[in-house]
C-alpha cells in the first residue's frame, strides 16, 4: 500500500510569513521614520545647526563687547566718537568727505 505524501503547505506558509515580516522590519530599520537614513539626515542637520550656533555666539559676543564698551562703568571714547558720527552724521573740522 502506497501512501501519498501531501505537500507541506503549512511549512511553506510559515516561511512566507517569516520572510515577509523580516523584509518589512529590515525595510523599516533602514527607510522608516527612525531608520538609518533618517538618522543620517538628522546628524547632518545637527552639524549645520552647530555651525549656525557658532556664528550666532560670535555675533552675541561682539555685541556684548560693544555694549560693555559703551556702558557707564567703562566708556571707550573711540567707540563713542564712531557711534556719534554714524548716528548724527557729524564730522571733525580736519576731515575731508569723499562721496
Amino acid at each position: 500500500m502506497k501512501t501519498r505524501r501531501r505537500p507541506a503547505f503549512g511549512v511553506l506558509i510559515y516561511f512566507a510569513i517569516a520572510f515577509g515580516l523580516g523584509a518589512y522590519f529590515t525595510f523599516a530599520a533602514v527607510q522608516g521614520d527612525y531608520g538609518l537614513f533618517r538618522r543620517a539626515e538628522i546628524e547632518s542637520g545637527e552639524a549645520e545647526l552647530r555651525k549656525q550656533l557658532a556664528v550666532l555666539d560670535a555675533q552675541v559676543a561682539r555685541m556684548e563687547n560693544l555694549t560693555r564698551r559703551l556702558s557707564d562703568t567703562y566708556l571707550d571714547l573711540d567707540l563713542l566718537d564712531q557711534q556719534a558720527r554714524d548716528v548724527l552724521g557729524m564730522l571733525r573740522a580736519d576731515e575731508i568727505v569723499i562721496r
